[in-house]
This record gives C-alpha cells, sequence and structure tokens, in this order.
C-alpha cells in the first residue's frame, strides 16, 4: 500500500524509548541484529530502526504496538540508502535516518519529492586539521570568523552529509566537492542552508541548533522547514549517551573490547 505525505516531517528519539525485547522488529531486522557483535553496532541498530518505526506508524496512522512495529521493515538499497515497507510493500515516500551518541532522527519527505537527506551531529571540538581536510577554503574562513567554532564545523559537517545522503554516495565522495553557505535561524529554530555541489546541483535545505546538537537536512528541491511528529524540543535538553562502553561487546565479558571506529553515514 502506498502513503501520502505531504511535507517533510522529523522525530528524534533516545536510547530510553527502546523497548525490551525483539518483537517489534520483523524477522529480517531480527536476523541481522543476531550478527552484530558490538554492542555499540547494535544500539545504533536498533535505535534507528526504532525512530524510523515510529517516524512512519505517525505519519500513515498505524499504531505503535509491538505487533504492528513489527509489519514496519527498515532496508537498506545497495546504496546504503534506507527504505521502508509497510506488509512487504514500499511506503511510497523517502526517509533519512542518522544517530549520535545515543540519539537518533528519522526524517521523511513528501511522496513526490526526490530523496532527503538528514545528519545528526554532537556538537564537539574539532581539531585544525580536520577543518583543513574536509572543509573548503570558503568553508573554513567561516568558520575561522564564526564566534563558536566548534558549531560552526559541526555545522557544515552535518550539512555536507546530508547533501552527501541525497546524492547516495555518503563519505565516498571528497567532502571538498560539496560547498555549504549558512542562514541565520529564524524565529522556530531552523536557518536555511544550501549546499553546491562542484558539478552544478544545488540543495537547499534546513539547520537547527538544539542543546548539544544540531541537526541538518538536505534535498534537491527546495522545502517548509520538516514539521516535528514528536517533542520539537526533544534534543534540546537530550544528554549523549555511550552506554556501549559499559559492555563493548555483546557477548562474554573476557573477550576483548571493541576497536574504535567512525559511524556510518548510511549504513545499517
Amino acid at each position: 500500500m502506498l502513503f501520502r505525505v505531504e511535507r517533510h516531517r522529523w522525530l528524534a528519539l533516545g536510547e530510553d524509548a527502546l523497548p525490551d525485547g525483539e518483537q517489534w522488529l520483523s524477522p529480517g531486522e531480527a536476523e541481522v541484529l543476531g550478527r552484530l557483535r558490538y554492542t555499540k553496532r547494535r544500539n545504533e541498530y536498533l535505535l534507528r530502526r526504532l525512530v524510523t518505526k515510529h517516524a512512519v506508524a505517525s505519519v500513515t496512522g498505524r499504531s505503535v504496538d509491538p505487533a504492528e512495529l513489527a509489519g514496519i521493515e527498515v532496508r537498506n538499497a545497495p546504496s546504503g540508502a534506507p527504505y521502508v515497507c509497510v506488509d512487504g510493500d514500499p511506503v511510497g515516500f523517502g526517509v533519512s535516518i542518522s544517530d549520535r551518541a545515543g540519539w537518533a532522527v528519522c526524517m521523511t519527505c513528501p511522496t513526490e519529492s526526490p530523496a532527503v537527506g538528514c545528519d545528526l551531529e554532537l556538537v564537539e571540538p574539532r581539531t585544525p586539521g580536520f577543518v583543513a581536510d574536509f572543509l573548503t577554503p570558503a568553508e573554513q574562513r567561516w568558520v575561522a570568523s564564526h564566534p563558536d567554532r566548534d558549531v560552526a564545523a559541526n555545522l557544515l559537517w552535518s550539512a555536507k552529509e546530508s547533501a552527501l545522503k541525497v546524492l547516495q554516495t555518503g563519505l565516498r565522495r571528497d567532502t571538498r566537492s560539496v560547498e555549504v553557505t549558512v542562514g541565520e535561524p529564524r524565529g522556530d529554530g531552523w536557518g536555511a542552508l544550501t549546499v553546491r555541489a562542484v558539478e552544478g546541483p544545488l540543495f537547499p535545505g534546513w539547520w537547527r541548533r538544539d542543546g548539544r546538537f544540531v541537526l541538518t537536512t538536505a534535498a534537491r528541491v527546495a522545502h517548509e522547514p520538516p514539521a516535528p511528529l514528536g517533542d520539537p524540543a526533544a534534543l534540546s535538553g537530550a544528554e549523549p549517551r555511550h552506554s556501549w562502553l559499559h559492555r563493548p561487546l555483546n557477548g562474554p565479558t573476557d573477550m576483548p573490547p571493541a576497536p574504535g571506529g567512525s559511524r556510518t553515514t548510511n549504513g545499517l
């Protein structure tokens, strides 16, 4: 069954929202989960699916009972981009998912719109090397002139990730091949942004700062700021969580801890 969605919407959930048990997963999702050894990967996998299932349930009018959530399945295309099926059929609208530090966001886009990309980042220190290696000269100058350097650097990085999701390349593509321009926030907390690719396409989007997090979105066509599906202030007081550090490996405690690693962009 195809569902009609009229505008971009977003939902944020934290690890505390994860239910006990796996009854809310589809059989395919439960099978994938069973192959994940590291707690960090398992938590991210579960949280990304939970926020997406709740967002899809909200826009389609479906119950969030475990049995109903199990009928919503989050799959990945060969590119890594997520898509959703309800009772085995594609829903007919796009989603983008991002997670960071124990929180995840799902963005849904209108039925007639091309793909949307979203990214959630923690506002944290970024080294001069990071800025030089991943940002364009114009972006580097903007970071240097900004009153809060860490906010600026993470905002630009997040907007790049959102645009690269629309391009379905993720971080396989040079982040300096897209350049971000940022506008001031409005009264509702959203500020406009644009991301221009070196080959010409322009990706309009939005950004917001909520507490210790920054959220961005980008698309192929201009759109109104995303409307909240849940509490619009959910991220404002959210504290970053790294609960996996207490048990890095999902299994016997005498096995070696998980090595350090970066997040996936589209991934599981």
